[in-house]
Order: C-alpha cells, then structure tokens, then sequence
C-alpha cells in the first residue's frame, strides 16, 4: 500500500474539509395552514398530512391560566 512522502499541512487539511458541511434544510409549505415544515413530515402547526388531519394540536394560548 502506497504512503504519503510528507504529511499534508494544516492548512491543506483545513481546506479539504470546507465542503463538509451541512447545509440549511430544504422546506415546502404546508397546504392547508401555509406555514413552512419539512417536506415528508407532518405540519408541526396544524397536524396535516397527505391530504388528512393526523393529529390534533392545541393551542398554547389557550391552556395558560391568567395571571392574578
């Protein structure tokens, strides 16, 4: 198996490793409420996916108690 002459400098190294990174999430609108979500996942908002309602969410306002 074939060996290095010289080891690759940090620099080299570093400039390497720049196209390994993660990239921003692709995302596609949910069509019922809008908003943005993960494609192939259901809406974290409204509970919708493929074409039906799967899960029922309710809303944070709704259950906080006012402050006395």
């Amino acid at each position: 198996m074939a060996l290095p002459k010289r080891r690759w400098s940090k620099t080299r190294t570093r400039k390497g490793r720049t196209h390994k990174k993660l990239g921003e999430p692709l995302l596609s609108v949910c069509p019922k409420c809008k908003k943005p979500k993960l494609p192939h996942h259901l809406c974290p908002v409204c509970g919708y996916y493929k074409g039906r309602t799967v899960i029922e969410i309710e809303d944070k306002k709704k259950d906080k108690k006012p402050k006395k």
